[in-house]
């Protein structure tokens, strides 16, 4: 048999060559395709159900803006949501069921103290970047704390300070409305701490379980305390009911009504009426675009995609989470956590009402802290429900030290 010609050789070693190099073309091809998929635990249903549904929307906003331009190296972000229902063991379920069967790279989500740490949980275990977008001050402390858990939202503490030390006065009589679980706790504490530090005293706290329709059996047993200023620690449908049925006890003419977050859902849909003159804190109000221009340019961005409306509080926290988190992985050019992490630390960011940064100890967002009133009637907008009337700028004196959340050095 003749022996191959050694002319044929180089073209043998061609034709593999062209065989690597499209396989190796294919395989990055397939690389920049693949989805950067983040997943969103939100509670659709039950009664935080309408924030939920605005954080998807917001999250969605910020999720085609990254893929309008251009994504990460051809690489775009799907977003995947799931239902938590307000329950910390579905929360964690979902979060599961996203990390192992759906395979995303990160978690953004948990509209509740209990559910966001039992996501916590599961993403600490697993590796995989979180970033809550809830109020909650364990989160933060170094037991719950870790190299991947970043805290969009503000924290009971940073609220209650600058609510807190905008409405109590030396002698002034506190009492509390407590929703029965972590949320409602570490705001009572917030409080409690600032009533001490302003000279008001607290006499007295009442709690509710979570999701309650009635409150005609708690509310006698505060109006007794003969307080001056009754504070709602409850949150969504919660706090709608209670706030309403306690005016229609007559309570208001009695006292100050204050709770430490005052969602602009909740006001829509509770009405002028109920919501008249109470004072509490928020992190976003659109009203913002009047002296902030990433503002202006958010709520332009809302609106046209959702039918002229503009956006929430607690909606624009999804939206910031997600875009900041976006910002971070095409600063890395990776999806993996410990470089997206190191990103994410570094980063300065504006997404949506000023300038915020992650605190290095704990991970918690840097930010300013809204004081306002609920509006009487409807302005000249019928969005325009709400008065500021403090702004706190962004500091880390309205945290908690490091050392007392646990960290050393």
């Amino acid at each position: 048999m003749p022996l191959p010609s050694p002319h044929r050789r180089p073209t043998l070693r061609l034709a593999t060559t062209a065989v690597l190099l499209g396989a190796c073309a294919l395989m990055q091809a397939q690389a920049q395709a693949q989805a950067i998929k983040i997943g969103l635990p939100v509670p659709l249903t039950g009664p935080y159900g309408a924030e939920a549904q605005d954080q998807v929307r917001n999250a969605e906003l910020a999720t085609k803006e990254f893929n309008d331009a251009g994504g990460m190296a051809g690489r775009k972000a799907e977003l995947l949501v799931r239902d938590d229902r307000l329950n910390p063991g579905e929360a964690a379920t979902r979060a599961l069921e996203l990390i192992e069967k759906e395979g995303v790279s990160f978690i953004v989500g948990g509209l509740s103290a209990a559910t966001q740490l039992s996501i916590n949980n599961v993403t600490k275990q697993r590796k995989v970047l979180y970033v809550s977008i809830s109020q909650s001050d364990a989160i933060n402390e170094a037991t719950d704390a870790g190299p991947y858990t970043f805290h969009e939202a503000l924290n009971p503490h940073m609220t209650t300070q600058a609510v807190g030390k905008y409405v109590f006065k030396r002698g002034m009589k506190v009492a509390f409305l407590t929703a029965d679980y972590a949320y409602g706790h570490e705001m009572t504490r917030g409080f409690t701490a600032v009533a001490k530090e302003m000279g008001a005293e607290v006499v007295g706290e009442v709690k509710h379980p979570l999701g309650a329709t009635d409150f005609s059996a708690f509310l006698p047993r505060i109006r007794a305390m003969n307080a001056d200023v009754l504070v709602f620690n409850n949150f969504g449908a919660d706090n709608r009911i209670s706030i309403k049925q306690a005016g229609d006890f007559g309570m208001k003419k009695q006292m100050k009504f204050v709770t430490p977050i005052l969602t602009y859902t909740a006001r829509v849909s509770g009405g002028a009426s109920t919501y008249d003159g109470v004072i509490g804190g928020t992190q976003y109000y659109w009203k913002l675009q009047d002296t902030v221009p990433s503002a202006k340019t958010f709520n332009a961005a809302f609106r046209a995609a959702n039918k002229d409306r503009y956006p929430s509080d607690y909606g624009a926290m999804a939206y910031s989470a997600v875009k900041s988190l976006l910002m971070a992985v095409k600063t890395a050019g990776s999806t993996e956590p410990d470089n997206v992490a190191s990103a994410l630390r570094a980063l300065k960011y504006d997404t949506y009402k000023g300038a915020q940064y992650y605190r290095g100890c704990d991970q918690q967002s840097v930010q300013s802290v809204m004081v306002i009133q609920s509006a009487a009637t409807q302005a000249s907008h019928p969005d325009e429900v709400f008065k500021v009337l403090h702004v706190e700028p962004p500091s880390e004196a309205l945290l908690r030290s490091c050392a007392t959340l646990g960290f050393k050095g």
